[in-house]
C-alpha cells in the first residue's frame, strides 16, 4: 500500500488513494490506529483513504471520496486540515499544480481549489466548508463548568468553542479530555481568545479521537463563526494556532471558507499490505 504523508499547520495525516493502486483499497480503523501510532507506526493525527467515486458520483463532478480515520481508529466526518492534505495528494497524483478538486465527505460535498504555495512541497488550498450550523446540546455539567461565553457549532463534525482570556493557560489534556467525554458522540474542543483588532484570534484545540493537536481547520471555522455571533470579529479572520495561521472567510447565510497550506512530507510504502 502506497501512502503519502502531509501536514496542514502541523496537523499531520497519512493519505492513500485508490487511484494510485488501480483498485479499491481495504482501509479500516485498525490500520489507522497502527499506522498513526507515533512510536510503533508511522505517526500521524489521522489516516485518510481517498476512494474512487462511483459512476454516479463522477457524473456529479466528484473527484474523490474521503474516508477519514482518527489516530485512535475512530471515524471522523470531516477535517479542514485533512481535506487540504487530501487535495494536495490528489493534485500530486494527477500532476496538477493549480486547479479544482471536488471531495465527497461524510459531511457532504466540499469543493477545493489547490494553488501553488511558498515552495515545491507546499500548496495553498481554499475549501468551501459549507454552512456552520448549531451544534450538539450542551450537557448540564459542562454548562455549569464553563465560563459565560461558549457555543457548540456543527461544521459537519461537532465543536465546543470556549472564549477565555488566554488559551495557553488551559490544561487541554485534562479539560479537553473531560469535555469530550461529556458529549454522547464526543466533541472537538476549542479554547479561543480574540484580538482587539477584530481580524485575528488565537486558538488551542483538543480534537475528538486524536487529543491535543497543533491546529484544527474545522475548529478554526467554528471558532470564527462563534466569535462573529458574539460580535467580536469581522467577516475575515486570521486564526492563529500553535502550528500556524489559517484564514476564515464568513459569508452570508453562515457559509464558511477556509484557506490554508498543505505541505507534502514523504512517500511511504506499507509492505506487507496493512502492516506498518
Amino acid at each position: 500500500m502506497h501512502l503519502t504523508k502531509h501536514h496542514g499547520l502541523g496537523n499531520d495525516f497519512l493519505v492513500t488513494l485508490d487511484e494510485r493502486h488501480d483498485r479499491p483499497l481495504a482501509v479500516d480503523g485498525d490500520l489507522a490506529r497502527r499506522a498513526c501510532d507515533r512510536r510503533r507506526g508511522l505517526g500521524a493525527d489521522g489516516l485518510i483513504h481517498g476512494a474512487t467515486p462511483t459512476d454516479a458520483e463522477r457524473a456529479a463532478g466528484i473527484d474523490v471520496v474521503m474516508h477519514l480515520f482518527n489516530s485512535d481508529g475512530s471515524r471522523a466526518e470531516m477535517s479542514g486540515n485533512g481535506i487540504r492534505c487530501l487535495g494536495q495528494a490528489v493534485a500530486r497524483a494527477r500532476g496538477i499544480t493549480d486547479g479544482a478538486v471536488v471531495v465527497h465527505t461524510d459531511a457532504g460535498l466540499r469543493p477545493l481549489h489547490v494553488a501553488p504555495g511558498a515552495d515545491a512541497d507546499t500548496v495553498q488550498v481554499s475549501v468551501d466548508m459549507g454552512v456552520a450550523r448549531p451544534g450538539p446540546h450542551v450537557p448540564e455539567p459542562v454548562a455549569e463548568y464553563l465560563p459565560d461565553h461558549f457555543a457548540t457549532v456543527d461544521m459537519g463534525n461537532p465543536h465546543l468553542v470556549v472564549l477565555v482570556d488566554d488559551p495557553a493557560a488551559i490544561d487541554l489534556t485534562t479539560d479537553g479530555a473531560w469535555l469530550e467525554e461529556q458529549f454522547p458522540g464526543g466533541v472537538n474542543v476549542e479554547y479561543v481568545s480574540v484580538d482587539p483588532d477584530r481580524t485575528s484570534m488565537h486558538l488551542r484545540v483538543w480534537e475528538r479521537g486524536a487529543g491535543v493537536t497543533e491546529a484544527c481547520g474545522t475548529g478554526a471555522c467554528a471558532a470564527a463563526r462563534s466569535a462573529a455571533t458574539w460580535g467580536l470579529v469581522d467577516d475575515r479572520v486570521r486564526v492563529r494556532m500553535p502550528g500556524g495561521d489559517a484564514e476564515v472567510l464568513l459569508g452570508p447565510d453562515d457559509a464558511v471558507t477556509l484557506i490554508g497550506p498543505a505541505v507534502y512530507i514523504a512517500d511511504v510504502v506499507l509492505d506487507p499490505i496493512g502492516a506498518p
